[in-house]
């Protein structure tokens, strides 16, 4: 009740303060010329605005108002998670929400790995030739052995018989599951049982963000009672194999001449007998796949995706709930609940620090086993992978391949384009920086560089606009003063401990200080520069180019200067709390291990590269605004 009543003063107060100020601009005598500071002084209403609205998607993002208007909603959306749970492994073998076939896709991954090794065997000089023609002759018997599982004519007709029963019982599942007969009545030990489980079930969010997990609506237990039916089709599918006389003949085969062949090896033979290991788990991955013939999960896939299409046309409300109401993340099944888916010596002499910094400047030595800085040379096809999107192969028109009977995968234009957008191609290599300093140079300079290009323009529009300074300014000024530490848990348990948490938690430090710095020099033009640009005919871009942000420069390059430092104090502190490289992650290990010299090292490294940025940003603000400080 306090929620749902707070959400509608929050609504009307926004509605009446944006009417309020539509009204005094009408009212208000405007400036003939553009950019005039004053305008940015006032505006009590628009900071009830932002306040508002921050207010709100705090109680949006917390699913506060979710609970507040729609109380069962968590529990609906949780049943629809578990039949989404009980599909999932059905759905994967299957083009549906993947791209290829999960039989395809194992049989080319298990050819590649086939090859691999048999390149790799024949290529060794550390094997004999009797042992090379064992591993071959049984890796060419493994490959032989895939046209057993996918060739239609192998296929046993008690195994054929069993899928189309399962998708026999999908098809009825899909027919009756729209209806209002479904679910079944209840015999009455089962209603007993659900009633005592109901009773005993806290409400969503007694115990923290714990949701109900038995349904407590009748379109609830539909979906729960689908999820159990899937759920034993799922465990009575992945219960076949496709193991037919043929194929388990030469499986046997196969598995005599592994063991007769580890018979006769000494202990000490640790090459061959790894060798022998991984080949028989290469051969058990591909016994124990759900490999089957292209044909034959026709018809057990297409009840798979009907069955999907109703289930999601049945959802009704239910999933413009969870599109519009639980932002941030989703309601997942999770087992039989539901959850939401982060004294010693200090002081080192300067002969044991500098040999210390000497030895860990060497990549061969570097620091846990990564370079300070060096490079490596990396092949083009990875920077390709990591820049293009894998989406542009799925847009382009047709299907990814299918394997044929024979156990092959031809592929065709849209696998190709898939390899080149993966980076599955070879290509030349280039030198790539690499190393625990190049790691914390390049996330203090994207932080940096992304807190620019946002900051700036919002700053500059803060202080030339009413309305900017009053919507925006609480945003700005409630995260500003809180330590950047205080934020480092929570980014780091978003975005994780790789580098997008880290530059994006630097981001956040020089934001608020370039907002500042280019708020302040915009508000600070004076409006003589303006009228006097405005009188010779300059148009209101050529005012706030040649005017307005020539004056706010200084304050900007300012700015830089500060968001530099604060950059590399926060950087060291998050690689601290969660990193595997960075100088953070040097002089935190170092720490733990007392080892003082590599403390001072990075403090001195730390110490080089703040230096590196200042002057450089010295030398711009020279080249930039020679005038500033001269009158």
């Amino acid at each position: 009740m306090i929620i749902s009543t707070l959400t509608f003063l929050i609504i009307f107060a926004v509605i009446g303060a944006i009417l309020y100020g539509q009204r005094l601009i009408k009212t208000e005598k405007s400036d003939a010329v553009f950019g005039n500071p004053e305008r940015s002084k006032g505006g009590i209403h628009w900071v009830v605005v932002g306040s508002s609205f921050l207010l709100f998607l705090w109680l949006y993002y917390s699913w506060d108002i979710a609970k507040a208007f729609y109380p069962k909603s968590a529990n609906e959306i949780c049943q629809v998670a578990k039949v989404r749970e009980s599909m999932l492994s059905l759905k994967y073998l299957f083009p549906i929400d993947e791209r290829q076939h999960k039989s395809t896709a194992i049989i080319h991954r298990e050819n590649e790995n086939i090859q691999n090794y048999i390149s790799e065997i024949t290529s060794n000089t550390n094997l004999s030739q009797a042992d090379k023609d064992v591993y071959v002759n049984v890796l060419n018997k493994i490959k032989l052995s895939i046209p057993y599982l996918t060739n239609e004519k192998y296929l046993e007709f008690e195994t054929k018989n069993t899928i189309d029963m399962l998708a026999k019982r999908i098809n009825n599942l899909t027919s009756v599951f729209p209806t209002d007969n479904f679910p079944p009545a209840l015999n009455s030990e089962e209603e007993q049982k659900l009633n005592e489980g109901l009773s005993k079930q806290l409400g969503w969010g007694a115990t923290g963000m714990e949701i109900p997990p038995l349904p407590e609506t009748k379109l609830g237990l539909k979906y729960h009672i689908a999820a159990e039916e899937l759920r034993l089709v799922s465990d009575e599918f992945f219960q076949i194999r496709n193991h037919n006389p043929q194929y388990k003949t030469l499986m046997d085969d196969i598995k005599s001449d592994i063991k007769n062949h580890r018979d006769k090896l000494n202990d000490n033979q640790e090459l061959e007998i790894t060798l022998l290991k991984e080949i028989n788990k290469l051969n058990k991955r591909i016994q124990f796949a759900s490999i089957f013939p292209p044909s034959t999960l026709v018809e057990f896939e297409q009840a798979v995706r009907n069955f999907d299409n109703v289930q999601k046309k049945e959802q009704g409300s239910i999933a413009t709930k969870d599109t519009f109401l639980f932002p941030g993340g989703t309601i997942v099944s999770s087992g039989p609940t539901c959850a939401e888916d982060g004294p010693g010596r200090w002081l080192p002499k300067p002969s044991d620090t500098f040999r210390i910094f000497a030895d860990m400047l060497k990549p061969s030595v570097g620091f846990k086993f990564v370079p300070m800085l060096w490079y490596e040379m990396m092949g083009v096809n990875k920077i390709v992978g990591f820049i293009l999107p894998d989406w542009i192969a799925d847009i382009i028109p047709g299907k990814y391949p299918i394997h044929s009977s024979d156990g092959q995968v031809k592929p065709n234009f849209k696998s190709k384009v898939l390899d080149v957008v993966t980076g599955d191609f070879e290509a030349f290599k280039i030198p790539v920086p690499v190393g625990h300093i190049w790691d914390s140079f390049l996330r203090v300079f994207l932080g940096l560089v992304f807190g620019i290009i946002l900051g700036v323009p919002l700053g500059i529009f803060m202080g030339l606009n009413r309305f900017a300074k009053g919507f925006f300014d609480p945003l700005v000024e409630l995260y500003r003063p809180v330590p950047p530490l205080a934020w480092a848990p929570l980014v780091i348990t978003v975005f994780g401990i790789d580098n997008v948490g880290k530059i994006f938690l630097l981001f956040m430090v020089s934001l608020s200080i370039m907002i500042i710095s280019a708020r302040a020099g915009a508000s600070g033009t004076q409006l003589s520069k303006i009228h006097a640009a405005h009188s010779l005919g300059a148009s209101r871009w050529q005012i706030l180019r040649e005017v307005i942000f020539p004056n706010s420069l200084p304050e900007i390059l300012t700015g830089i200067r500060v968001a530099v430092g604060m950059c590399w104090g926060t950087l060291v502190a998050a690689e601290f709390l969660a990193g595997t490289t960075g100088i953070g992650f040097v002089e935190n290990v170092a720490r733990k291990y007392m080892q003082y010299e590599v403390i001072w090292i990075t403090i001195f490294v730390m110490g080089m590269l703040g230096l590196l940025f200042d002057i450089t940003i010295r030398k711009i603000i020279d080249k930039t605004i020679p005038w500033r400080g001269k009158g």
